[in-house]
Parts: structure tokens; C-alpha cells; sequence
């Protein structure tokens, strides 16, 4: 989602903004622009295009300036229009405001939930709005309070915003000046040049190439940014110091090499994902979720995993793990529904957070509120070592797949599956149901997995000519029974995400109550049939298709006596995978969606309405 850069330096920061911005386009957005302070006061360019368009105008315009601040827009109040991208000015109140020099510039990621009330006070004094955003609030409330000191309006300035915030500002009277705080919406400092010039962003990614030296920004953490200095000021805005990181967000992860498109790419990277994220495992012990594991997986009863999107389905591949294996009830709860509904809470659960980015609002939300119900035993599977979650959690792992760039989640899912059946054979041990001879099975089947993946992909010649048939379709069925139901919703929110391809999943079984009215041969039915205790249950859903004249897509493994013939299509998969067979089995309807979506001619990386790292509730 949104993504914020700011500087200050002694050389034209106008290029680190804009190659700032453009390595953030991976978060998804609708708008972008750029904000300097110049000799002749401030300056702006906006668009609702590219990035690429946007450093267009900026070098038509002759953009300079030591001080300065971008942002990419994902729309939430307001329509992606030029008016309402960011940076947003405020030229003080008045009729007449609009005709002279703007005073403060100001970018923001989030939502402000009272932002009507505070829209209202400023114009009863005399403040002219020319957007419909809650961001265009901040910054005329900033410039109401301001009395000759940036840092003291910001400060008075957020202590009235109710919501979710992360800012960049300065003002035309304090140039090589920058004010950012953060509430609820990630922002770190970044430290270059040797000190002599100092970064904002709301990602590190933002700023690779420029500095690896970030600091990462607490809860309610205020930052003034100076040539060749900062102070970071606590919640209770104390002066604070906080540990300067060396961050390796190399800006080859940007880089597509000969794939064409990231979602590609990073398909195409799961074995190396796989790899890294299970590197160093020898023994299935409860230290590689942290020092404190051992004691916690001691203490608690139950599971209680919390998740959004993509993510939620790998937690729901969990629950059959963790329940079959480990013999541990567990409930799976959409994050951004679990913290506004009644729930019986237990202080000896371990609450499961999944997340990618670590920063996902609705998931922090849900954690913080299970927290609140005294459910303090927590664990994270995430992909960012430094991100919130992994900082409010009592445990984590830390998956490796590397930046993830498509918006369609692809490699970050399957090392999720890889740390959750780890979690699994953790839990699994420590309860007495995991034998020392199934522990080494286990650890010989997941060393095995890059291969085993590998063997997947070249399977994409016969996914290419499905995509061909789906092309032309509007509508799909996915089906899947016991641990693999959760890999057809994953497979159908794939196609659904890129293709625009209306897609449904359900579990097999359901078939007769109530999908099966739909099944025509205009509707393509995709089903994952690996060869375990469910298939025969499975052939009987199939024959209920076909006698219904539709027209079957069936991943199956290779000893699954399952032919190909009039109306029904099959793969077969290299070889059967047991428990870990979700983790090959979602490759081919990630490579399904993807073909299908560049046979339809779409934005695969950066389909409408969507972005890549949810920030807002």
C-alpha cells in the first residue's frame, strides 16, 4: 500500500525520491508524486499514472531541491485523482490562500478516522480544502498550528488525529528540515553519506542503494530530520535512541532477469525460497522459534492462528497439520473479523500470527486485541526479520523468500507452509506424538523439497495451453478435499486476483449442496487430486461433472489412476508428497493464474484495486 521517501541532504535529492518511489511500486498504488523545497519556494508534481510519468514531468519542470518528500497513493479517501495525490500543501487559510506561496508540504500513509470533525474546525477557520482526503486535514491542521517550529505543530498536530498514520512534512520557513512520526503505519529513518544526509521511508526497500543504515521507528515514535543529524522522540516525546541497523534490501530483488513479469519470477524462486527459509534445520527442536519456545509450548492447549488474505489459507493448511500431527485443537480466524466479534478467550493458547510484510494492520490489530484478552503466549511466521510483528510477538520465524514484489502472493505462501509444518513437528514433539524415526523421515522430505518443486515447474509447457481454455472463460470452480481445500481457495483467489476471472472454492464433498447448479461446460472446474485417503471420494465428485457436462481441469499425482478423455484434463504431478503435498500442489494454480492472466492481458503485477502490503484497516 502507500509508500512514503523523504530526504535531506546537501546534494538535489529530487533522484533518490523518484528511484525511491519506483521501488516502492511493488506495494501497489493509483497516484504518485514529489514535493521539493526550492529557492523560490515549494514545488510539486503529481500524477495518477506511473512513476515513469512522474520523473517525466519532474525533469521537464527542472526539479531541485536539498529537502524533499514522495509518496505513492493507494486511494482511500477520494478517487485517484491528480487533486488528491500526495504531496498535499497548505497554503494557509483564507478565500485567496490557493493564490499564494504554499507553507507546508506533507505526505501521509493511513487512514484518519476523525477526520470530518477536524475538516470541519479548520474550515470554520477559514481553511479551503481542494481534495477529498483525510491527508489534506493533516497538513492544513499542521500549518494552524504552526508558530515558528515544524517539530511543535507536528507533535500538537498529532495529538489530535485519531487513527492510523504515518507522515512526512516540512515547511517553506525551515528548509533542510523533515518531521515524521508513526502511529499504527510503518516508517523508519535512514542514515547515508556517512551521516551527512538522512532518509525517511516507509520501507527499506525504498532506499536501496542509497543506504543500508535504517533505523526502524517505534509505536508513536516522533523524528526530526536535519543535514547531517536526527532526534527520534518516544511516544511520550522523550528523547530516545534507537539501534541504527545494517539492512540488506538489495535493489537486485527489483531486477526481473529473463522472466516477464515478477509473479514469474518469484514462482520461479520458490526452491531457493524453500531452501533459505528451512536452511540450518538439523533437529526439529522448539529453539528455532526462539529462546522462550520451549517453555511456551509447555504451557498451552490450543492454537489459535490469526491471518488475512493469502496468508489465512496457509493457516488453514495449518489446522489440518497441526491437528493430525501434533494433536492440538486449533481455530484459523480471518484477522480483520477476529477482533469485532465476542470470543472466548484462553490464556493458554498460542496465538499464530501470519503475516508477509509484518505490517499488516488487520493482523497487528488482532494480536493486540488477543493480547488484551490476556492471550499472551504468541508466535509469527513472517517474512520481515524487523517488521512490527516480529517485535510484538513472544516468538517467530522467520521465513527467507526474499522480497516479494507481485502483488499476488506466490513464494511468500509456500515458505509460510514450510515454517507452519515446522511449527507442526515442533508442537508435534514436545506433545510426545512425533517419533524419532518419523522426525528424520520429515527432515528427509523437506531437504527434498527444492528438488521435488523444481520438478513442478516444468510442468508450465502443459499449464500454458490450460491457460489458453481459461482465457476465454468468466467464471471457475476449484475443488479440494481435507488439507488440500485450502490450496483450491488458494488457487482461485490467484485467478480471481489477476486474471479478474470470477473463481470459487469449495470442498469437494459440498459439491451436491449447491455449486453443482452451476456447472456447465462454460465453467471450468479445477480440481486437486493428490493420491491420499480421500481420493476415491474424490473420483465420486468428478463423475458428478462430468455427468453434468462439465469440463474438468484434475491435478493429480502420478499413481492416481486417473485418465484423460473427453472433457477431462490432466496433470500429472512428478510424484506423491504426503503431508507436504499442498506446498507442490499450489505451484501449478499459481502458474494456472499467471498464464491465464497474461493470455487476458492484464497488469499481473500490479492488478487493479489492490495493493501489495495492507497497511489500513
Amino acid at each position: 500500500m502507500c509508500g512514503i521517501v523523504g530526504a535531506v541532504s546537501n546534494r538535489n535529492i529530487v533522484p533518490v525520491l523518484v528511484q525511491g518511489l519506483q521501488r516502492l511500486e511493488y506495494r501497489g498504488y493509483d497516484s504518485c508524486g514529489v514535493a521539493v523545497h526550492a529557492d523560490g519556494g515549494l514545488k510539486r508534481a503529481r500524477s495518477t499514472s506511473r512513476v515513469s510519468e512522474l520523473a517525466e514531468q519532474v525533469a521537464l519542470s527542472h526539479f531541485e531541491g536539498h529537502t524533499g518528500i514522495a509518496h505513492t497513493r493507494w486511494a482511500t479517501h477520494g478517487a485517484p485523482a491528480v487533486h488528491n495525490a500526495h504531496p498535499h500543501f497548505s497554503h494557509g487559510p483564507g478565500a485567496d490562500a490557493a493564490n499564494q506561496p504554499a507553507r507546508v508540504a506533507l505526505v501521509h500513509n493511513g487512514i484518519i478516522e476523525n477526520h470530518d470533525e477536524l475538516r470541519a474546525a479548520l474550515k470554520a477557520k477559514g481553511y479551503v480544502f481542494s481534495s477529498q482526503t483525510d491527508t489534506e486535514v493533516i497538513s492544513h491542521l499542521v500549518d494552524s498550528l504552526y508558530d515558528g517550529d515544524i517539530f511543535k505543530a507536528v507533535k500538537s498536530a498529532i495529538a489530535q488525529l485519531h487513527g492510523a498514520y504515518a507522515i512526512a512534512v516540512f515547511h517553506h520557513n525551515e528548509p533542510l528540515r523533515v518531521i515524521g512520526a508513526r502511529s499504527g503505519s510503518p516508517l523508519i529513518l535512514g542514515v547515508g553519506n556517512g551521516g551527512a544526509e538522512t532518509f525517511l521511508a516507509s520501507d527499506a526497500m525504498a532506499l536501496a542503494g542509497v543506504t543500508d543504515q535504517i533505523v526502524y521507528l517505534e509505536e508513536g515514535d516522533l523524528v526530526d530530520i536535519r543535514l547531517g543529524a536526527y532526534s527520534i522522540f518516544d511516544r511520550d516525546h522523550q528523547p530516545v535512541q534507537r539501534e541504527v541497523k545494517t539492512v540488506q534490501a538489495h535493489s537486485g530483488a527489483a531486477e526481473l532477469g529473463p522472466y516477464r513479469h515478477y509473479m514469474q519470477k518469484e514462482i520461479f524462486e520458490q526452491p531457493r525460497a524453500i531452501a533459505d527459509t528451512l536452511d540450518g534445520v538439523e533437529a526439529i527442536v522448539p529453539e528455532l522459534f526462539g529462546p522462550l519456545a520451549k517453555q511456551t509450548f509447555a504451557d498451552i492447549d490450543s492454537v489459535l492462528i490469526l491471518a488475512c488474505g493469502t496468508s489465512y489459507y496457509s493457516g488453514c493448511t495449518a489446522k489440518y497439520w497441526l491437528e493430525s500431527m501434533a494433536h492440538i485443537p486449533t481455530q484459523v480466524e480471518v484477522a480483520s473479523e477476529y477482533r469485532y466479534r465476542d470470543s472466548v478467550p484462553n490464556p493458554k493458547t498460542l496465538v499464530v500470527t501470519i503475516t508477509q510484510s509484518g505490517e499488516t494492520a488487520d493482523t497487528l490489530a488482532a494480536l493486540r486485541h488477543a493480547q488484551s484478552l490476556g492471550m499472551t503466549q504468541t508466535l509469527t511466521i513472517c517474512n520481515v526479520a524487523t517488521s512490527a510483528m516480529v517485535r510484538e510477538c513472544k516468538l517467530a520465524y522467520i521465513t527467507r523468500a526474499g522480497v516479494e514484489i507481485g502483488v499476488a502472493s506466490t513464494k511468500a505462501f509456500t515458505a509460510q507452509l514450510a515454517g507452519l509444518f515446522l511449527l507442526t513437528l515442533a508442537l508435534a514433539k514436545s506433545r510426545g506424538h512425533l517419533s524419532a524415526e518419523a522426525e528424520a523421515k520429515h527432515i528427509k522430505s523437506m531437504r527434498h523439497l527444492p528438488v521435488a518443486l523444481q520438478s513442478v515447474l516444468a510442468l508450465e509447457p502443459q499449464i500454458i495451453s490450460w491457460a489458453d481454455d481459461f482465457a476465454r472463460m468468466e467464471n471457475a470452480l476449484f475443488l479440494g478435499r481435507g488439507l488440500h481445500y485450502p490450496i483450491a481457495m488458494e488457487g482461485a483467489l490467484k485467478l480471481k486476483e489477476i486474471s479478474y476471472i470470477h473463481a470459487e472454492a469449495y470442498p469437494a464433498g459440498e459439491l451436491k449442496h449447491g455449486p453443482l447448479a452451476l456447472v456447465t461446460s462454460a465453467m471450468p472446474v479445477v480440481t486437486v487430486a493428490p493420491n491420499d485417503a480421500l481420493l476415491e471420494k474424490l473420483k465420486s465428485n468428478l463423475h458428478e461433472v462430468r455427468a453434468r457436462g462439465g469440463v474438468l481441469y484434475v491435478l493429480a499425482d502420478a499413481d492416481s489412476r486417473i485418465e484423460s478423455g473427453e472433457g477431462l484434463h490432466v496433470i500429472r504431478m512428478p510424484e506423491h508428497y504426503g503431508a507436504l503435498s499442498p506446498l507442490l500442489h499450489v505451484v501449478p494454480l499459481q502458474l494456472l493464474a499467471y498464464h491465464t492472466a497474461c493470455a487476458r492481458g492484464t497488469d499481473v503485477d500490479k492488478p487493479r484495486n489492490l495493493a501489495k502490503s495492507v497497511t489500513v484497516e
